[in-house]
Formats: structure tokens, sequence, C-alpha cells
């Protein structure tokens, strides 16, 4: 008798995998539990189990040395895969100046179907929610693990909200607005 292993079970296993060791900025949680929070957030707003599987993945192009689309692709399906770059706001290194690399990624997601959206309108759901709860708690040392400054970072996260809106509705947009202005509204006070 053969075991079934269903494919979200097999991308938290090579996600694991990938990023062990890997801890989050800020926090220094091992960097997996954003990975799996983005994912359980694509499942909770309605997103299939490729898109699931892409939520775990969704950093793996842009910040593992040595991952490759065909690795995706081979292992995941083109579907995972392409959603996967979509995301990645670049697979170049070193990377681009942090400025350019996000003004690409925003004029890139204006462009980008709803099954991609809803992946990345979840990464920074869970990103926008953990900044506030660090700046809720620390102020503005929150905000000194960033490549930018808190202005620029704040800017960043209005602007994701606005490019993933635009021409999109769904509830997790509304969910990310509400934490960007929560946000703003607390930085603007520490």
């Amino acid at each position: 008798m053969t075991k079934s292993v269903s494919l979200l079970a097999d991308a938290a296993h090579f996600t694991v995998r990938a990023f062990d060791g890997v801890i989050r900025k800020g926090s220094g949680a091992p960097y997996v539990t954003h990975l799996f929070a983005v994912s359980a957030l694509v499942g909770e707003f309605g997103g299939d189990e490729e898109q699931m599987v892409a939520a775990l993945l969704h950093d793996y192009l842009e910040d593992i040395e040595g991952s490759s689309m065909d690795e995706l692709t081979l292992r995941f399906g083109a579907r995972v895969s392409s959603i996967v770059l979509a995301c990645s706001d670049t697979t170049t290194r070193p990377k681009p100046p942090w400025q350019a690399r996000k003004n690409a990624h925003l004029a890139h997601l204006r462009d980008q179907p709803p099954e991609v959206r809803l992946v990345v309108a979840c990464d920074k759901l869970h990103n926008a929610t953990c900044l506030l709860v660090d700046t809720t708690r620390d102020g503005d040392a929150a905000f000194e693990c960033f490549n930018a400054n808190k202005e620029r970072v704040l800017w960043y996260y209005r602007a994701a909200v606005m490019a993933i809106s635009d021409g999109w509705q769904h509830p997790v947009v509304e969910r990310l607005d509400a934490v960007v202005t929560d946000l703003e509204a607390v930085a603007a006070r520490s």
C-alpha cells in the first residue's frame, strides 16, 4: 500500500528544510512561522491548496540561494511556481536597492490576477500585523530592522494596499487596509 502525500504536506516539509535556521528580522522567530501564517491566512480567505502551497513558498525564490523556478515547477507544478515568482519582489542577487525594488513590485502587482493578489495580500497582512504589534510595544525601534526608514516602510504598506486593491475587492484587502491604518496611527504616536 502506498502512502498519499498531499501537495501541501510536501510543501510544508520542503519549506521547513529550505528555511532551516533562517530567522525573522526583529523578532528572531524562526522564519517558517511567517510562511505558515501566510499560508493559513490564504486558506482562511478562500485560497485553494495550490495558493496555500505558493504562500508557503512565496519567499523561496527571493531569499534562498540556489533556488530556481525549474525546481519549483517540477516539484509543485507550473501554477504554484508562477504564483511564487509573481509574489517575489526580485530574484536578482544581489538584490537591487530597496526603493527601486519596491516601486517595481508595486507596479507589477497592479497587473496580477486575483490568485496572486490573495497570496501577496496575506503576506502583507501578516507582516503589517507583526509590525503593528512590535511598534505598539517598541515604538520606532520596531523599524530599525528594515532596509528603509520608518516613513518609507509606512509608505510601502499603504502603497501595497493601493496596488493590491486596484481593480480587485476582497475581504483580505479590507483587513489589510484596517491593519495598515492602525499601524500608521500607532507609528505617528511613537
